[in-house]
């Protein structure tokens, strides 16, 4: 299993979030983003996201979410939803989206 998992509910509608595009990147101290690993939602709006286990340090998780609504024909605020964590350890990280076209919501899962 993936030392990183996320769910997207797209909100407005109360189901899964099929399609999402979602990229996990690193961000050293520098500030410079170096891109780990991308996919798309499942049809259960899950994801499962780079190695078995992450670097411990500051991540980035960018939602793709204007495309997703734009593919539906709904009119959206934002673009992206960007989640910024921090890993510390090894244990299983899940970063859950609450998403609606003009709110997101987030936080750790198990």
């Amino acid at each position: 299993m993936s030392h990183l998992t996320t769910h997207v509910l797209d909100a407005a509608t109360g189901r899964p979030a099929t399609g999402v595009g979602i990229t996990l990147a690193r961000v050293a101290d520098s500030g410079e983003v170096t891109p780990i690993a991308e996919g798309v939602t499942d049809t259960d709006g899950r994801l499962a996201l780079g190695p078995d286990r992450l670097e411990d340090g500051v991540h980035t998780l960018t939602f793709a979410t204007g495309a997703y609504f734009a593919a539906r024909e709904v009119e959206t605020f934002y673009p992206a939803a960007i989640v910024t964590f921090t890993v510390a350890g090894d244990g299983h990280l899940h970063v859950p989206l609450l998403l609606s076209p003009f709110a997101y919501s987030t936080y750790r899962g198990s």
